[in-house]
């Protein structure tokens, strides 16, 4: 398929570059960096929303979805940024919210008026489920003063839509075409597999506590009446991702199998949950890593087999950086970001950067909850708090999970507002005086990344290569093998701030080092974080 050789790049355009003095990123700012972008090679960008919105949770709480905010630009910067990225040979994905709208938007505020054919367009009931929002606490809220409620999975701010209303379906389709008559071949849909909630709406506890709305059997069919109405016009030219809240393997290949026409691939986010005590995010243990590795082997052997495909990624907007949760971030930030980097682009699926990431960008170290502006981040304090934690205790949990800690603002430099902004940045700035673009653009991390994504399009293996676990007898290395015709590739990667020993294959031993990141592999033993890739 013609997205398995590509790349894309994730922006969070409040936190890329500020052109106005504002403190808030915008277009200009991206349009500004596209070169650097193209220097870098990847193939297409994802930027976060930047529809007119109240900001409750960061512009997932659209009350817009044909405007520009303001805050980020105008229609003329717009065109500019995707007239320029074409220019440099980059496309364009945004996120598409799906799932639910603010409710400061006309369909929410007509509703709440009274208009009966805008209330279909929500999800209100007499008498609420026990469902719980994913920002914690209950997942309805009453609507008005009617005595109803009405079903916000995330945010209060956020009305779930009704997709069992066709005319809420012919709304949404009209919304992807708009955007790609604006020159948009990429769409990244929001929790899209919660969209698929059940005309009669059951208590959890009615099932064994599990979700009553994740990826039911209807989702696909509404993705598949999306793909035929929409984006699948594009034919290949299109590149779509689903983020899957709580998915299954099972349910992914139906996602992205490319006969069912539904999605190109998925985020699922079962590996970044292995620092979670007992599934709790907001805790703060170790990362598992015996647990890692059979995630990765479980999803890449079962979506190769069975011809899914995979996002890969580390980071993004909702996650606090990869180098402070997996590596010894004080001692081998620049080995470890080198090494996590390999492990997915080598691997099968679609790798993501993440802003930032490809220069090692690291969680900041803020000094108070006060530092934080995240809602999601500011309740989870006031529940640690109630649950019995000191201050000191539920702050150092918050430092360690918050979505804030991505979303610092990017640092190009090392001056006093990092080359973000003349003002003053709308979230502190982290720690980019010892890293920034400016003194890592020449250095081992962004080069390494630039020889990655090189990779991915001249050697087929690692485009379109099946996936395979490979058997190698250490606990400290997470190995897996490439397939393509006659062709394998052994990636073997060190998750350890120590060498560690291994025997290499015998059909290895004679095999061509396609990238390592140190200069020297004798077969016998991986350094502390390195990662080398063999071919043969």
């Amino acid at each position: 398929m013609s997205f398995h050789n590509k790349v894309i790049y994730q922006i969070y355009p409040k936190s890329f570059l500020d052109t106005t003095g504002t403190g808030i990123g915008d277009l200009r700012g991206v349009s500004q960096k596209l070169p650097y972008l193209a220097d870098l090679g990847v193939d297409m960008v994802w930027l976060n929303p930047f529809y007119p919105s109240p900001q409750k949770d960061s512009g997932y709480d659209i009350s817009d979805y044909k405007g520009i905010d303001p805050r980020f630009g105008t229609w003329a910067d717009f065109d500019e940024m995707v007239s320029k990225g074409k220019s440099h040979g980059i496309e364009f994905m945004l996120d598409m919210v799906l799932n639910h709208v603010s409710i400061e938007h006309e369909w929410f505020q007509k509703a709440l008026a009274g208009d009966k054919y805008y209330q279909d367009y929500f999800i209100i009931r007499d008498e609420p489920t026990d469902w719980q929002s994913k920002f914690g606490g209950n997942a309805w809220a009453p609507f008005g003063n009617t005595g109803k409620y009405y079903l916000h999975l995330y945010d209060v701010s956020q009305a779930d839509l009704n997709w069992r209303n066709e005319n809420v379906q012919r709304e949404l389709i009209d919304v992807v075409n708009f955007w790609r008559n604006k020159g948009i071949s990429g769409f990244r849909f929001d929790v899209i597999n919660v969209i698929g909630k059940d005309e009669e709406l059951k208590n959890n506890s009615q099932n064994e506590g599990k979700p009553e709305y994740t990826d039911k059997p209807i989702v696909h069919d509404y993705l598949q009446m999306l793909n035929a109405a929409s984006f699948g016009k594009d034919g290949e030219n299109s590149v779509t991702v689903g983020e899957m809240s709580s998915t299954t393997i099972e349910n992914s290949v139906l996602y992205t199998q490319p006969e069912r026409h539904e999605l190109s691939m998925v985020f699922n986010f079962h590996h970044l949950k292995v620092d979670y005590e007992e599934g709790q995010k907001w805790t703060k243990v170790p990362f598992d890593f015996e647990k890692l590795k059979n995630l990765f082997h479980e999803w890449g052997e079962k979506m190769s087999e069975a011809d899914g495909w995979n996002a890969l990624f580390w980071n993004n907007h909702d996650q606090p950086r990869a180098l402070n949760r997996f590596v010894d971030v004080e001692n081998y930030r620049v080995k470890g970001a080198t090494m996590l980097a390999a492990s997915i682009h080598l691997s099968r699926g679609t790798p993501f950067i993440y802003m930032g990431e490809e220069i090692g960008m690291v969680d900041p170290d803020f000094a108070s909850i006060e530092d934080y502006v995240d809602v999601e981040a500011t309740n989870a304090y006031e529940r640690l708090l109630q649950s019995g934690k000191t201050k000191a205790e539920a702050f150092d949990i918050v430092k360690a999970k918050a979505r804030d800690n991505s979303r610092t603002p990017m640092q190009w430099d090392d001056s006093a507002q990092a080359g973000f902004t003349s003002g003053v940045p709308w979230l502190k700035l982290g720690s980019h005086r010892a890293i920034n673009v400016r003194a890592e653009k020449n250095g081992e991390i962004f080069n390494f990344y630039k020889k990655l994504i090189r990779l991915r399009k001249t050697e087929k293996i690692i485009s379109e290569g099946t996936y395979h676990a490979a058997l190698i007898d250490s606990p400290e290395i997470y190995a897996f093998e490439r397939s393509y015709g006659e062709q394998r590739l052994l990636v073997l990667n060190n998750f350890t701030d120590k060498a560690v020993s291994l025997e290499l294959p015998s059909d290895y031993a004679n095999g061509q080092v396609l990238i390592s990141n140190y200069k020297d592999f004798d077969g016998t033993k991986l350094q502390a974080y390195q990662t080398v890739a063999i071919l043969r």
